[in-house]
């Protein structure tokens, strides 16, 4: 097994129970909710295949929906967010700067760029999430409410776990 495989199953197996037991319970102003275990999806390498890329996708959301009791939402949500992951990274990142490999990070690509990627990524995420969630245009205000409010609170936790294991990778250097 090489060193991204272990670092995937060691996040698996750490972020896919938080989500469930801790994330899914800190509710901000019963409107955002947290959805760190995107990172799965968002860290992996952008030269992994798609198929790969999909399969992990669908495994990691299909997980959180057992812990979460939703029925397919985070399946799906999470499937579609690793097929477009590779188009919305070389939206910021230039087909010539690619990371051979590398995950996407504020150490691979630079704050600037990571924070754009992540931020897309996220927003797409919780589009995707509420709106399956809702399967309505009744309240919409509250479905845009709950998304820009659960966008910007993952964005901020994940930025934040990103940055944590940089520092913890930069030490170990």
């Amino acid at each position: 097994m090489n060193n991204f495989t272990i670092k995937f199953i060691i996040a698996f197996l750490l972020l896919i129970p938080l989500q469930g037991l801790v994330f899914n319970h800190i509710v901000l102003f019963n409107v955002a909710v947290p959805m760190v275990f995107i990172y799965l999806v968002i860290m992996l390498p952008v030269t992994l295949g798609t198929n790969l890329s999909v399969l992990l996708g669908f495994l990691s959301g299909l997980a959180v929906d057992i812990f979460s009791d939703t029925p397919g939402v985070n399946a799906l949500s999470c499937t579609v967010l690793s097929f477009v992951r590779k188009p919305v990274f070389h939206l910021y990142v230039s087909i010539d700067d690619d990371l051979a490999g590398r995950s996407p990070s504020t150490r691979t690509m630079g704050v600037p760029a990571f924070s754009k990627y992540l931020f897309t990524m996220v927003l797409l995420y919780c589009l995707m999430v509420f709106t399956i969630e809702a399967f309505q245009f009744v309240n919409i205000q509250l479905t845009i409410l709950r998304t820009v409010a659960s966008t910007l609170y993952t964005f901020v936790l994940i930025f934040a776990i990103d940055c944590l294991t940089l520092r913890r990778r930069e030490k170990k250097l």
